[in-house]
């Protein structure tokens, strides 16, 4: 059987959480492959270096602030790629926070936040982004949950929860729509700034002991550039990426 190449046409990707770990490594691999990358996070001057190095490397990168916490910000980020490029193609949904803690802890202000940002932001990217890509007829939605979002454990409650919830509205939205794509990437430990939110210092100590076998964020860019460059007729709609070692 002969299987369509991959395509390789370059498109326009917004990327959520872009200053460092998987949102950068995702960022330089699809600026590497020719795509055009619109950098979306609260830190400017790292977008802003990360957007030089991206450019000087001969690739198409804008930097722009973003809290997606906040709907008229995430709209205002989604407006900045449409007066640069023209048309969105892709929405990588990154942008995440972790402050693991027992329940019992009564972290409720992590709580809040793990929901506004993991959860609310990812609808707040879905809301800003659909009107265009309607209007398209064409465009893919790319959301970074966890393995957390498959299983629960002590002290990831409250984030397993938040990511349960990323898989299953994404299941909605792929169900909903035949010309939007939708993937969710579900990577498991990945070196990254996730567990720098932890403030519970025991979970923050385990989490950090659990490192040893963690992959490179490159590993879950690089899952991304697989499905967002298949055939416009094939959806992936899921792929989890986690250490050979990882239970």
């Amino acid at each position: 059987m002969t299987y369509p190449a991959a395509t390789t046409a370059p498109k326009t990707v917004l990327i959520t959480g872009a200053s460092s770990g998987i949102g950068e490594a995702t960022a330089r691999r699809l600026a590497a492959a020719g795509h055009q990358v619109v950098l979306g996070a609260r830190r400017v001057e790292r977008l802003a270096a990360l957007a030089k190095e991206i450019e000087a490397d001969g690739g198409s990168a804008l930097p722009h602030t973003l809290d997606v916490t906040d709907p008229l910000g995430m709209r205002s980020f989604v407006q900045a790629a449409l007066d640069h490029y023209g048309r969105i193609d892709v929405l990588v949904n990154n942008a995440g926070v972790m402050p693991l803690s027992r329940l019992d802890a009564l972290r409720t202000d992590e709580w809040d936040r793990m929901i506004d940002v993991n959860l609310r932001g990812v609808l707040h990217g879905i809301a800003a982004v659909l009107p265009t890509m309607t209007a398209q007829g064409a465009g893919h939605i790319v959301n970074v949950a966890s393995v957390s979002g498959l299983r629960v454990d002590p002290t990831a409650a409250v984030y397993s929860a938040t990511k349960h919830a990323v898989r299953a509205l994404s299941e909605g939205l792929r169900q909903e729509s035949r010309h939007l794509r939708v993937t969710v990437i579900s990577p498991g430990l990945t070196h990254s700034e996730l567990a720098e939110t932890i403030a519970d210092r025991d979970t923050k100590d385990a989490v950090a002991g659990q490192m040893a076998i963690a992959i490179p964020a490159a590993a879950i860019g690089e899952a991304v550039h697989y499905a967002i460059t298949q055939p416009a007729e094939v959806d992936v709609n899921e792929l989890v990426v986690r250490p050979t070692a990882q239970g």
